[in-house]
């Protein structure tokens, strides 16, 4: 792993966690879930403000609003412990202007006539490709954070059965399906970008760090032989 990555790995933890500094008194898990169980209704606030009703605006309220409620109800039943740390003020600040306050420019591109009263988003066919990539996304995601929040709670080590068998990252693939659907639904090319940024500028970092910290079990260069890094069969 280079020293840049590190580096770059090191720099985004300190803005997410230590910006400014000053004691930490929020938990991280409650900055992220004010964003995703407040998506629903900033959606709803644009519709609304907007006076735009199409199939959608609706399409996407039950998309990206299920999926904030999805990620609650995760975040009761198993939770992941990364997001249990706490954060000072600045780092919390910086979590939201930097990746999850763009993830809500999304559905502003949608809803609100910026793009030109003729922008609508998706036809009927990308619609169907979004619901059906969020469905999957969901399941992929739910079933990769159950299984390593369960597993580890018995058995701490490399976790190779179950989903994992098949991809070692299986809840970043998760994500990437379920935002990559809102950008479809958006039918632009300005949430691409936002997701460009949060994919490379942190999900691949991220990833090469757990890479880094499982490579130190004895059984990663067989798991790492038979498994993908994302998709099944491709990469």
């Amino acid at each position: 792993m280079t020293s840049l990555v590190t580096g770059w790995a090191k720099l985004t933890n300190y803005l997410s966690t230590d910006f400014l500094g000053g004691p930490k008194r929020l938990k991280f898990n409650w900055v992220i879930n004010f964003q995703k169980g407040a998506t629903a209704f900033w959606v709803i606030l644009l519709m609304v403000h907007y006076d735009n009703y199409s199939t959608q605006a609706w399409v996407y309220l039950a998309l990206h609003g299920s999926y904030g409620f999805c990620w609650l109800l995760k975040d009761v039943v198993f939770p992941d412990p990364k997001w249990q740390t706490h954060v000072t003020f600045g780092g919390a600040f910086m979590a939201i202007a930097t990746v999850l306050g763009p993830y809500w420019v999304i559905p502003y591109l949608l809803i609100s006539p910026v793009l030109g009263e003729t922008h609508v988003g998706a036809n009927w066919i990308w619609m169907t490709v979004a619901i059906g990539m969020h469905s999957l996304g969901i399941a992929i995601m739910m079933t990769a954070d159950a299984q390593k929040y369960f597993t580890l709670k018995l058995k701490k080590g490399l976790i190779t059965d179950g989903i994992f068998k098949y991809i070692r990252h299986p809840n970043y693939l998760g994500e990437m399906m379920i935002y990559g659907s809102y950008a479809i639904m958006a039918w632009h090319w300005i949430p691409w970008i936002i997701l460009a940024w949060v994919w490379i500028g942190l999900f691949a970092v991220n990833i090469a760090m757990k890479e880094k910290s499982m490579s130190r079990y004895d059984e990663w260069s067989d798991y790492k032989k038979k498994s993908y890094y994302l998709v099944p069969g491709i990469f």
